[in-house]
């Protein structure tokens, strides 16, 4: 259904408008159940997953690249506007091709998610959406079979985050853990050491970890500037620290990650 767009304040693209507000997008998107995919193959990645759009809002341009989609989706709106209308209407240059409001799927149980996995990352209260995406990434990249969120950590479907994504948060199953700490209780039940990345004392190496060789591994990374909450610290299996040099006390929580699922990926 396409849609020529000429006014900036149309009604109809409200879902699009001011999304540089990043308060208001986190209050709107969960309430109304949407989360937005930027560029053709993020959509594609979406659409592949069994995600299904709300609306597509685009340049003339990129129809026709996008004509797959578009035909496989004949009664949704697809909006038409030039791209300095386009620009006006997000706050941004839409450089990827396309814009799409995509229903948010209904979150898995976390039992759900831990059938069958093997290796599991926890991201604690990260509110980086960046660091979240890239995360997110490097887990799907390196071999995680999944991913949990505590309540209070940033979206991994904010528009952001799925930027960084390039859509691979929609290869590697994920959803939040509530409550929490409490519910690494049932990471317990599921068999798993739950292993938290901290500079904390009495920590063990990541090479230390690794030759414990865990049939069963979750990896807790917290926030940005304090690490894990005490809270969790207190409920650990291990703490696990990477040893640094030359006087760099720590990596960034996305280049730690990425260390450790290298470090602990299951050898099949």
């Amino acid at each position: 259904m396409i849609i020529e767009i000429d006014d900036a304040d149309d009604e109809r693209l409200s879902e699009y408008l001011h999304l540089t507000d990043v308060a208001l997008r986190t209050r709107y998107e969960p309430e109304a159940g949407l989360y937005m995919a930027e560029s053709s193959n993020v959509i594609r990645r979406a659409v592949a997953a069994g995600h299904q759009p709300r609306s597509l809002l685009m340049a003339p341009r990129w129809l026709e690249s996008m004509a797959d989609i578009v035909e496989g989706f004949p009664d949704v709106p697809v909006y038409l506007a030039p791209e300095p209308l386009l620009e006006e209407i997000t706050g941004f240059h839409l450089h990827r091709g396309a814009l799409a409001a995509m229903h948010r799927p209904p979150l898995a149980a976390l039992p759900e998610v831990l059938t069958g996995a093997r290796r599991v990352a926890i991201i604690e209260d990260v509110v980086d959406h960046t660091n979240v995406g890239a995360l997110v990434r490097s887990a799907a990249g390196l071999g995680v079979d999944a991913v949990l969120v505590t309540p209070r950590c940033a979206d991994p479907l904010y528009r952001r985050s799925v930027r960084v994504l390039m859509g691979t948060v929609f290869q590697v199953p994920w959803t939040r853990i509530d409550p929490w700490p409490g519910g690494i209780e049932t990471l317990h039940e599921h068999g798993f050491v739950v292993a938290g990345m901290t500079l904390g004392e009495g920590a063990i190496t990541l090479d230390e970890l690794v030759a414990e060789n865990h049939e069963k591994l979750a990896l807790v990374f917290g926030t940005e500037g304090h690490g894990m909450t005490r809270a969790a610290d207190q409920l650990l299996d291990r703490r696990v620290t990477i040893p640094m040099m030359r006087g760099v006390d720590s990596l960034n929580v996305a280049a730690s990650s990425a260390v450790a699922f290298y470090a602990t990926r299951v050898m099949t």
